[in-house]
């Protein structure tokens, strides 16, 4: 069983599959679906459409110099039939399948080579030609990430990174928002600074006596 290539991409079209289109010179074409046949219709050149061999080829995406390409080839000679000749042949087809497998990743893997720093590369000079457009930080919130940065011992550069990458997705972040900062005057006439989460207090106790003025118990005076 003989397995063609679609005529206008390249990929198998297995029989019974696809269509077959005989023009009236007596020339075949085999196309594995009717996408590849509209598009053969519509007289589109097959190297300027990306979901294609061809295209693919001539960038430079496929394999296109190599001794296992070469066994694909059709060959219009008569052989007398061989028994031992074609078992061979479908030995040989066997093992050709997985050196040319083989190839193929080891082109990929050399094609891929030193994409990731080109990325990088590409992503730095982006964010230098746009610097004017990323989010700043204000004094005072320098002055915080140099505090938490001597309370936790880590770079204050790695925490300011951190921080403008949440303005930047709109999360809410790690060293801002979570507490205030307040001053609270005693009874006694004193002044002592604390910090309130959103939650409440933190590191309080409720039941502790602190100082301060109960509200219930002036409600139970009166």
């Amino acid at each position: 069983m003989r397995v063609d290539n679609c005529f206008f991409c390249g990929r198998p079209a297995w029989p019974s599959k696809g269509i077959t289109f005989m023009r009236n010179d007596g020339k075949s074409f085999r196309f594995c679906r009717s996408k590849c046949h509209k598009n053969f219709k519509m007289k589109r050149n097959p190297r300027k459409l990306k979901w294609t061999k061809a295209y693919r080829k001539n960038a430079g995406k496929e394999m296109t110099v190599d001794s296992t390409l070469q066994f694909a080839a059709r060959r219009n000679v008569p052989v007398r039939y061989d028994r031992e000749l074609f078992a061979k042949t479908l030995k040989a087809m066997e093992r050709i399948s997985e050196i040319k497998a083989r190839r193929e990743r080891i082109f990929y893997k050399k094609r891929m080579a030193g994409k990731r720093a080109r990325e990088v590369a590409a992503a730095r000079k982006l964010v230098a030609d746009n610097e004017h457009l990323l989010p700043r930080l204000r004094g005072s919130e320098k002055r915080r990430l140099v505090e938490l940065a001597a309370e936790r011992g880590v770079d204050v550069e790695e925490l300011e990174r951190e921080e403008l990458a949440a303005k930047a997705s709109g999360k809410k972040s790690k060293a801002f928002g979570g507490e205030v900062k307040r001053l609270r005057v005693r009874t006694d006439g004193g002044v002592e600074e604390i910090t309130e989460s959103f939650g409440g207090v933190v590191g309080e106790d409720d039941d502790e006596d602190d100082g301060f003025e109960d509200e219930d118990d002036e409600m139970d005076t009166d």
